[in-house]
């Protein structure tokens, strides 16, 4: 790297721990601090081909220890810079590049925040063939002979381990669970359930739940429910109530009548047309 040839008066500096008790900055170094063609040449060798804009200004980073920033020309890059950080042994005036960076700006374009791809994953995002990894210390679950101190789970657990399954719902997974569908489309807060009139609770075609969730949520069973084969909650309603008449209205549709007597006639005057006599010229002549 090149080095600067210029005399440049030293300037006594304090140390960097002692400017931070006296509640101070680091000091600039002025070597470091009129690098500046340094600074862009060190820039140059990095950055592709008219990549380095104007000089933006220095930082001071510690004690012998600056920065000189840049803009970023390149397509895409709008609010980045680039950044050369410099510094000098004491009693030196030789400038060493430390690093050369490409930083964004207050203003940069940022892209979102990686997330590794199980956690980016959404509810619905997954689709047919799609394997979610196991999540071993999964909070949701517990081992199915775990007691619980619920009377309730506790049975429910042993229900479960029955069927062959390690793990079942644990006291937070239910709590999130029940939380999540109480404020969905199907809790009372629905469309469907402020107008219906009854509730679920006393529907036919509630199907009960097994264990704790019994208390709360049933299943809809009924093909004319837009809630059909969904899990509902008992103060859930809509239209299709088992129990809930609307009330019959006879519908009578009169057939036209034609109304053969009551018409309105008029007499039309015929007139019988009479051949004129032909008028006889009057006989003025005397016999």
């Amino acid at each position: 790297m090149p080095t600067p040839t210029d005399t440049v008066a030293v300037v006594a500096v304090e140390p960097e721990a002692a400017a931070a008790r006296r509640g101070r900055a680091a000091p600039v170094d002025a070597v470091l601090a009129d690098a500046v063609d340094l600074a862009r040449q060190a820039a140059l060798e990095v950055a592709e081909p008219g990549a380095v804009g104007e000089h933006l200004g220095i930082s001071a980073d510690g004690e012998r220890l600056l920065s000189h920033a840049f803009a970023c020309s390149s397509m895409g890059y709008r609010g980045w810079q680039w950044v050369v950080t410099f510094s000098r042994a004491p009693r030196s005036r030789a400038v060493t590049v430390s690093e050369v960076n490409l930083l964004p700006g207050d203003e940069a374009l940022l892209s979102p925040q990686w997330l590794p791809w199980s956690d980016r994953l959404a509810p619905g995002d997954l689709s047919a063939g799609d394997v979610l990894p196991k999540r071993v210390d999964d909070p949701n679950l517990e081992l199915g002979y775990q007691a619980t101190g619920d009377e309730d789970a506790d049975q429910l657990a042993l229900w479960e381990l029955g069927l062959g399954r390690p793990r079942v719902l644990s006291l937070l997974g239910r709590e999130d669970a029940a939380q999540r569908w109480y404020e969905g489309s199907h809790g009372p807060d629905d469309p469907h359930a402020q107008q219906a009139p009854a509730k679920c609770t006393t529907c036919g075609y509630l199907v009960p739940m097994a264990g704790a969730l019994r208390q709360v949520f049933g299943v809809c069973a009924n093909e004319w429910s837009p809630s059909d084969g969904s899990v509902v909650s008992l103060d859930h309603g809509c239209g299709a109530h088992s129990e809930v008449d609307v009330e019959q209205r006879s519908e009578v549709v009169e057939l036209p009548v034609l109304d053969e007597l009551g018409y309105e006639s008029v007499e039309i005057e015929r007139r019988t047309a009479e051949p004129e006599q032909a008028e006889q010229p009057e006989d003025d002549s005397t016999e």
